[in-house]
């Protein structure tokens, strides 16, 4: 489905590797054969970039054999040898060796690619405690570092080495390299190389024992780094072959980006993990972050070391940058909802949390005891009038504070209203009917619009007949008007301005339909047998604002998601706009990747044309959004996360979107 790329970076993913071999203590050659055979996997797996374990061309445990001279020069001529036998691969290649230099021996990592050695990263944190005892064999790599004579070429040797890929549009691929316990100290050389040097990729070389619990310990440690530098970190563990004399390896290999695992193996398997990592996503990160640009800020102060820079490129025949329909990865079609039940469950009560925490702060801050909302018999003020009941409660006031209003107009069904009246019973709040026919009948008089036409004044008056509603009774009830309004209705648009746009509160606005949905569903799982009921139904309700009159069978006539599409498609384009930044093309890319089995590619093309030229367009009632509260990584609000200009144009964005019609073709 790839057609001509939109650029030469393409969709910015990149995929790399950690290898466990299986070796022989010594047996130089035969590792020589078991790291080739684990190159050439990997080279025909598409993968850009290879780390294997620590010492793996001898044995991580060779112990005093590390000082013999016959097991050194063999390693040495492996090391060419591999050099010799992948010149002509596009790959590039940790691979952990001892290195002797002068008077010391070094723990290093030999970075080659294309038959080419690019530098020698030493180990910079000897361990010696416990089962671990390199300082009797190796010595630290140099504060700073070092040139070397090597096969004919001068090479760099130390630690914390960046190397930069010089090719246009992949500049985003910055690997370091640090070995074992170099993670594992308080100070990683990888702080240095991310902050300092841009590294986005980090490969780790490690010979790692297996004991029980030491797994999640390590899952742990690799994921929250990669979190922190805002980066991908390739872990490869020494495994099968090793001496098991008091120690055993089990391979443990995992690849992670930006805090989530994206492939490990399992134990004592020696396998290989592979994934494409978004380096597009990881900078788009790094950009976002205030204190990440702090912290580069930091590095240009005096005294501060800084990483030595490697350039390499992959030459004008590899693509090591791919489409996102080119990759291992998948994607939610649901970014916004957890994927597990038992998560689920627990991120439902933390949303819920804080929209009635903060509604019951805003209560208790205007020392008001009254809300009001307008309660529809649909999915968000379902939600609002949830989370209103559970403020009361927070708050201990009595929920016949609550003023849930039923404002039935030219569309509203006999279903919805009764949903709405049932509900409020069931939750004990106060619940009345002014119906809005008569008074908009009379608007439409005095405005001389025929009610025939039904047009958009047609719907918004219905819609501004209730917001003034609401607010007159707030001003005699004396409480605060809830808006019921979602934050994807908030992306689109889809809301009257100065209607059901404004509230005194929003608690909505920072919940996308999709999560609405799922709210709405385990609040029925964890009520009453007659509360579930109710709601089960408000849930199998078509999305509408019944605006207009209802079919002949009395049943809804307007369905939001044929006017402006699918909820779910348009959730998935908002969740990777506003949080990653991402292109109209990518999007749509990782969409038919997610929504393969539901919907098309040219209906997906269509559906994210509208939504950019909406998200664009209704700028301007975000821009006076009321207060609610955040509640996830995404928000619209104007005082927030999301400032952009009511009248920015949308055709840079479009423009892409009609390009991706010639790319589905091919």
């Amino acid at each position: 489905m790839r057609g001509a790329p939109m650029d030469s970076c393409a969709d910015g993913f990149f995929r790399i590797a950690a290898a466990t071999p299986r070796i022989r203590v010594g047996d130089v050659l035969a590792n020589t054969e078991a790291v080739l055979s684990s190159i050439r996997s990997a080279a025909s797996a598409g993968v850009s970039a290879l780390v294997l374990p620590e010492l793996v061309l001898t044995g991580y445990t060779a112990q005093d054999l590390f000082l013999d001279r016959t097991l050194l020069e063999a390693t040495r001529a492996a090391l060419q040898r591999i050099l010799a036998e992948t010149a002509d691969l596009p790959l590039f290649i940790a691979i952990g060796m001892p290195v002797a230099y002068e008077h010391h021996l070094y723990n290093a990592a030999a970075i080659c690619f294309q038959g080419r050695l690019l530098g020698l990263v030493g180990k910079h944190n000897l361990p010696h405690h416990g089962e671990f005892h390199e300082t009797r064999w190796f010595s630290e790599a140099p504060a700073r570092p070092i040139q070397i004579r090597m096969f004919g070429q001068d090479v760099c040797l130390g630690s914390g080495l960046v190397f930069a890929c010089t090719d246009e549009g992949a500049e985003a691929i910055r690997i370091g390299v640090e070995i074992c316990e170099d993670l594992w100290v308080s100070n990683p050389p990888s702080n240095t190389m991310a902050t300092c040097g841009g590294a986005t990729v980090m490969l780790n070389l490690s010979a790692s024992d297996e004991l029980v619990g030491k797994q999640a310990w390590r899952r742990q440690l690799i994921s929250s780094t990669s979190a922190r530098l805002f980066c991908a970190y390739a872990y490869a563990d020494a495994g099968w072959g090793e001496s098991t004399t008091d120690l055993v390896f089990a391979g443990a290999n995992l690849i992670a980006e930006n805090g989530a695992i994206l492939s490990e193996t399992k134990l004592f398997s020696s396998d290989i993990a592979v994934a494409d990592i978004d380096l597009v996503r990881l900078v788009s990160e790094r950009r976002h972050s205030s204190t990440w640009a702090k912290d580069t800020t930091a590095c240009l102060a005096e005294g501060m070391s800084q990483p030595t820079i490697i350039p390499f490129s992959f030459g004008a025949k590899a693509q090591p940058l791919r489409y996102a329909l080119e990759t291992n990865r998948s994607w939610s079609a649901h970014p916004f909802v957890p994927p597990t039940d038992s998560d689920l469950a627990h991120r439902c009560e933390t949303i819920l949390g804080i929209q009635a925490t903060g509604l019951a702060t805003r209560l208790a801050h205007t020392k008001t005891t009254s809300v009001l909302l307008g309660l529809s018999g649909g999915l968000d003020s379902t939600l609002a009038l949830v989370v209103c009941a559970r403020a009361f409660d927070l708050l201990d006031l009595d929920r016949s504070g609550i003023h849930a209003v039923s404002m039935p107009g030219f569309g509203t069904t006999s279903r919805t209203r009764t949903n709405a009246e049932r509900l409020a019973c069931a939750l004990g709040v106060d619940f009345r009917v002014i119906p809005i026919g008569d008074a908009v009948s009379q608007h439409f008089a005095d405005i001389e619009h025929d009610p025939a036409v039904v047009d958009v004044t047609f719907e918004n008056a219905q819609a501004r007949e209730r917001t003034q509603i609401l607010m007159d009774l707030a001003n005699e009830l004396h409480g605060l008007v809830v808006g019921t309004g979602d934050l994807s209705e908030l992306a689109l648009g889809w809301a009257t301005y100065n209607a059901d746009h404004m509230s005194m509160y929003g608690v909505n606005a920072g919940v996308p339909k999709t999560l609405v949905r799922y709210l709405v569903a385990y609040a029925a799982r964890t009520s009453s047998t007659e509360t579930a009921a109710i709601l089960e139904d408000i849930l199998s309700t078509p999305v509408s604002p019944e605006l207009l009159p209802p079919t002949g069978e009395g049943e809804i006539a307007q369905r939001t998601e044929d006017l402006v599409g699918p909820y779910e498609l348009h959730d998935f384009f908002l969740y990777y706009l506003v949080r990653f930044g991402e292109r109209p093309g990518k999007i749509w890319r990782m969409a038919c990747r997610a929504f393969a089995d539901t919907y098309d590619p040219e209906t997906i093309r269509t559906w994210l044309a509208v939504f950019y030229r909406r998200f664009f367009s209704q700028q301007f009632k975000r821009s006076c959004l009321p207060d609610g509260p955040k509640v996830g990584s995404v928000s619209l609000s104007p005082r927030g996360d999301w400032r952009m200009p009511s009248d920015a144009t949308a055709q840079l964005w479009l423009d892409e979107i009609d390009q991706l019609a010639q790319e589905e073709n091919h």
